[in-house]
């Protein structure tokens, strides 16, 4: 088997494909170009996007050219989705996202050298394409009896489909047919929700050019539980730091399943199989350790906000439950901490709030009268600090930043509140 196909299949990152004995040795023949697109529908790509990015840099390690397409064109329509039809976004909002996505992505691969990856905007052949030419050139290798079969259709015809959405799929297949003639792309990737969609622009090259072309699907991955991968209670993980701060991020995957974390590690780790190995055979054997879970969160940190910020990730975990100074925060970190701790507003006159409604505000008490226990018990902490005083008042040296006041019940249960005035 191909060296790439055998590193990904160990990886759990294949799915599907057209044909994965034809799609290694078209691997062996020589270089080969690859894409994956990116819709804008959101300032940010998310985990399940990066599971293709991992897909594209192992590809380019192996010597092969990797392609991203930010969907300039396709995001102004989307995708049909399960539940109903998708809002359409402000044609300005999504030329702002694609820019966004695009410098992403661009930080996380390889864009120098032989093999060096290149980033395109499908806008840039859909625009000037005129409908009469669409419907002549791409419409009539597309069979409606084959379209009205595919799940997601099959799923909305009941409550209703626009024809944008059910037309997606043809500007998805021109994509590739358009990368295979102007850049020689021979393969495209997805996610196995996408497979309809990849193996319709395989179709469209074949019919149209009489070329054989390749496409790979990733599985979508879930949580033990089956939900998605990726998916707080707040909502998805995103790779922008200002969507989900560096700290955040760090602590999503230091808190993965045992369960899933090997499985995640495989897939978002590029350490090598022996080091995994061992890495999964020490989470067995001692797993409350959570060496996996470390492991996973430093390496994803890495690759995607950089070893700067793990380690002030790092340091604000450390400082939070007392291990290291809040002080020593800067301002962006702490104020990342305030919110994942959703720290809630307190506003003030010229007096500043006493311990007790700081603790109760911030939640780590259910009343005041909780909090005045914690305090005369001797389990009561302010920036670290214990409290003994329960008639304490804050004083303006305690705000962090000037706005930020940390709150701890005991070891584990914290708290912040922003002090506005």
């Amino acid at each position: 088997m191909n060296a790439v196909i055998d590193e990904l299949s160990w990886r759990g990152l294949i799915a599907h494909s057209t044909d994965l004995n034809a799609l290694g040795a078209h691997l062996d023949e020589g270089p080969i170009t690859a894409y994956v697109g990116f819709d804008p529908t959101a300032p940010s790509i998310h985990m399940g996007n990066l599971v293709q990015v991992m897909v594209h840099r192992a590809l380019q390690k192996a010597g092969h050219r990797p392609m991203f397409l930010v969907g300039g064109s396709t995001g102004l329509i989307g995708d049909p989705k399960q539940a109903g039809e998708r809002v359409m976004n402000d044609v300005d909002v999504v030329a702002g996202w694609v820019e966004r996505i695009r410098a992403q992505v661009g930080r996380l691969i390889d864009l120098d050298g032989p093999n060096a990856g290149t980033l395109v905007n499908n806008l840039d052949w859909t625009a000037k394409l005129s409908t009469l030419d669409f419907l002549r050139d791409v419409g009539k290798h597309f069979s409606v009896n084959r379209m009205l079969d595919r799940e997601v259709v099959k799923a909305r015809l009941e409550t209703g489909i626009s024809y944008t959405e059910f037309s997606y799929v043809l500007l998805q297949s021109l994509d590739f047919r358009e990368l295979y003639r102007t850049h020689g792309v021979t393969m495209q990737t997805g996610g196995s929700d996408q497979w309809g969609n990849l193996t319709a622009g395989v179709d469209l090259i074949r019919r149209s050019d009489g070329a054989r072309v390749h496409a790979l699907a990733t599985p979508l991955l879930t949580k033990a539980d089956g939900t998605k991968f990726g998916k707080t209670e707040s909502g998805t993980v995103w790779l922008d730091p200002e969507m989900t701060s560096p700290y955040a991020f760090h602590q999503y995957f230091l808190n993965a399943e045992d369960e899933m974390v090997i499985s995640y590690l495989k897939v978002f780790s590029e350490r090598p199989r022996e080091e995994i190995d061992d890495i999964a055979a020490q989470q067995a054997e001692k797993p409350f350790l959570r060496i996996a879970q470390r492991a996973l969160a430093d390496d994803i940190t890495d690759l995607v906000h950089g070893e700067p910020e793990r380690r002030a990730a790092e340091a604000a975990a450390a400082a939070l439950f007392g291990r290291s100074e809040l002080r020593d925060l800067d301002a962006r970190t702490l104020g990342a901490v305030a919110r994942q701790l959703e720290a809630p507003r307190l506003e003030v006159g010229d007096q500043l709030p006493s311990l007790i409604d700081v603790m109760a505000t911030s939640g780590v008490v259910p009343s005041k009268s909780a909090a005045r226990r914690a305090i005369e018990e001797g389990g009561a902490y302010l920036n670290n600090v214990k409290v003994s005083d329960v008639d304490a008042t804050l004083a303006e040296e305690d705000l962090l930043d000037g706005r930020w006041a940390v709150v701890r019940r005991g070891k584990k249960t914290v708290g912040a509140v922003e002090i506005v005035r």
